[in-house]
């Protein structure tokens, strides 16, 4: 029985992976496992860059930047059952840690899996921004910066213009990230990342070389205020922008719904039984210099006499066309065909079923800050969060980019106004999207309001907000009738989210120092740290077979030992001790019982009651077809 190697308790190996593609395509450029990059220059032929002088965009750091997207974390997620709601049931993820390596231990399990990611960075204005400053263990400055681990002078960095690298440390911090949540898209996935005019260059740099210059989608411009600041001393900014990259071609943009008020356009005052229709100018404003054979005289149809268009200005179609639309009784003429010139009937059936999204979205549509300030006043207090985004500028991302089975993502989630969209969406069409949500455990400043209600970190506030919005849905359905979503026809809408939050791995690391020896040869035979649950090994073992965290896990007696059967089988995990072949007799017939394509096993490697079962377990697994048996 092998034991769960080391780097199988690590996150996925990007380096390794590319490596394995790249062999694939040239197997001719590896010499002795390395690249051959004279033979790679030589296989690409003239798509091989040999010029020193050349259009790229680097700064300070972008290397390193690079290799830390690639370095697996050895962390692990644990699960907060206490800080959940409705913990069994639901499919949403709101996850505690730093989003670098949480992001990472994600690559496994959600692996193009995400519709469509939003985030909202910190828009790199001067004032401070945290994120980790020693990159080379990053997982253990986290730990030490949320007091999990003691260490002296670990601390996360601030960012100021005054460091002299006001943009080289905002890349530095974005790049790995964009890189990272790249992978975890959807061929068809899209990423919306809201900035200022700050970094908007930059980012569209970074984008440009992460998702590719060919998959820019659009530059959103998003009036994020309704009045002009009087005391600016500049021009004053009414605007923010939402940048949109697109995975591959792969990516549809959906259509808006129509208001009703774009609805109450298309009506029917002539009884045509085609149905609703609006009018449209059947005049073009081209001149008849430009467009001679569009010049005409059409007959009026009650009074015979010949119109033409204005002088400067032509028929939409030429006459034959004209002819077609007659027959075809498109032209209107008014009430009693009192018009002196016709216009063009335009059908709600033949139209596309919604509105083209534009580049430019004004707070009377999507909201603005002090919009997003109300609501989270409402629901938490006023003051507990700056700048959150309005649920309604949200609510439009996903409208056109997310069906009603989508998984989103936001890892800069701030106070979860993005889960607040999606919850709410789901209430009102009885959808069934899921978000994960992922914020840094930032303290609250002892000054602040949220500090004073008592929020004690950023992390807090977004995850009462979640609770508060399920709160308030689940009163507005008892007071009132009920919400669409949860009539009796309807499935009832996840409301409910899983909290996990950032730590070390649970199994204790080999460590060779001769000082102490004696701990370490302890630890390779009870290598399981006694702070930890069984469910927190689950979850780790979920990470690192790629398992999604809100998989189904039953929980079975088995000769007096529980196993958790994964995904109706695919995993099962025995940790156990004083483990008999009864139980593993009992595990093997839960293949011919359970039919899973594939069966892997998992056990705690001083489980077993005695090497002799430890032996037989595998000899008997092996007659039931099972040969993925791992140990921890």
């Amino acid at each position: 029985m092998d034991k769960l190697k080391a780097e199988e308790g690590q996150s996925k190996d990007i380096v390794s992976e590319n490596m394995e593609m790249l062999k694939q395509i040239f197997p001719a450029v590896f010499t002795e496992g390395k690249v051959d990059f004279g033979a790679l220059r030589a296989e690409l032929g003239e798509y091989a860059e040999d010029q020193e002088e050349r259009y790229r965009f680097t700064w300070n750091g972008k290397a390193m930047a690079r290799r830390i997207a690639q370095t697996p974390s050895s962390g692990t997620l644990r699960p907060c059952p206490d800080e959940s709601v409705d913990w069994k049931k639901t499919q949403n993820l709101f996850i505690e840690g730093d989003n670098l390596e949480v992001l990472k231990l994600l690559q496994k399990s959600y692996h193009k899996k995400v519709k469509m990611i939003y985030i909202d960075p910190p828009y790199n204005t001067g004032k401070e921004f945290i994120y980790p400053d020693r990159y080379q263990d990053n997982l253990d400055t986290y730990l030490a910066y949320t007091g999990q681990k003691d260490a002296e002078g670990r601390k996360f960095s601030t960012n100021t213009e005054t460091s002299g690298r006001f943009h080289t440390n905002w890349l530095n911090m974005m790049y790995p990230r964009l890189k990272l949540a790249r992978n975890l898209l959807r061929d068809d996935g899209v990423i919306f990342i809201s900035i200022d005019d700050n970094e908007v260059a930059n980012l569209r740099k970074i984008c440009d070389e992460i998702f590719g210059e060919e998959n820019f989608v659009a530059n959103i411009v998003w009036q994020k205020k309704y009045a002009v600041s009087n005391d600016d001393p500049s021009i004053a900014p009414m605007h923010d922008h939402i940048i949109a990259y697109k995975k591959t071609s792969g990516f549809q943009r959906l259509l808006l719904p129509r208001t009703e008020k774009q609805l109450q356009r298309y009506k029917n005052s002539d009884d045509d039984p085609r149905g609703l229709w609006s009018s449209d100018n059947y005049v073009s404003n081209k001149s008849r210099y430009e467009r001679p054979t569009l010049w005409y005289a059409i007959k009026h149809p009650k009074t015979g006499e010949d119109v033409w268009p204005d002088e400067n200005a032509v028929w939409r179609y030429s006459p034959e066309k004209h002819e077609q639309m007659e027959k075809e009784n498109r032209l209107y003429w008014g009430p009693d065909e009192s018009y002196k010139k016709p216009r063009l009937k335009r059908f709600l059936s033949e139209i596309q079923d919604g509105i083209v999204p534009s580049t430019w979205w004004t707070f009377s549509e999507t909201g603005h800050n002090d919009e997003g300030q109300k609501e989270t006043g409402l629901l938490l207090g006023k003051k507990i969060f700056s700048t959150p985004k309005p649920v309604r500028l949200i609510d439009r991302i996903t409208d056109i980019s997310v069906t009603k089975e989508d998984l989103v993502l936001d890892f800069f989630a701030g106070s979860a106004a993005t889960a607040h969209s999606i919850i709410n969406q789901n209430c009102k069409d009885s959808g069934n999207r899921k978000f994960i949500m992922i914020q840094l455990p930032e303290p609250c400043d002892e000054k602040s309001e949220a500090f004073k209600a008592g929020y004690k970190t950023i992390a807090d506030i977004g995850k009462e907000r979640i609770r508060r919005v399920i709160q308030k849905i689940k009163e507005e359905k008892n007071t009132q009738n009920q919400l669409p979503c949860m009539s009796e026809k309807n499935n009832p809408p996840d409301l409910g989210f899983k909290v996990f939050k950032l730590d070390s791995s649970n199994i204790k690391a080999w460590d060779p120092d001769i000082d102490r020896i004696e701990d370490s040869l302890l630890d390779a035979v009870n290598n399981i740290k006694a702070d930890r649950t069984e469910d927190d090994i689950l979850c780790e073992i979920l990470l690192k077979y790629g398992l999604d965290l809100t998989v189904p896990i039953e929980k079975r007696n088995i000769a007096q030992k529980t196993v958790y059967s994964i995904g109706t089988g695919a995993l099962i995990i025995c940790l156990d001790a004083d483990i008999t072949l009864d139980t593993v007799e009992g595990i093997a017939k839960l293949k011919q019982e359970l039919q899973p394509e594939i069966m892997r096993v998992v056990f705690r490697d001083t489980g077993f009651k005695d090497d002799v079962v430890k032996t037989n377990a595998m000899q008997i697994l092996k007659q039931y077809g099972i040969d993925d048996v791992k140990s921890l």
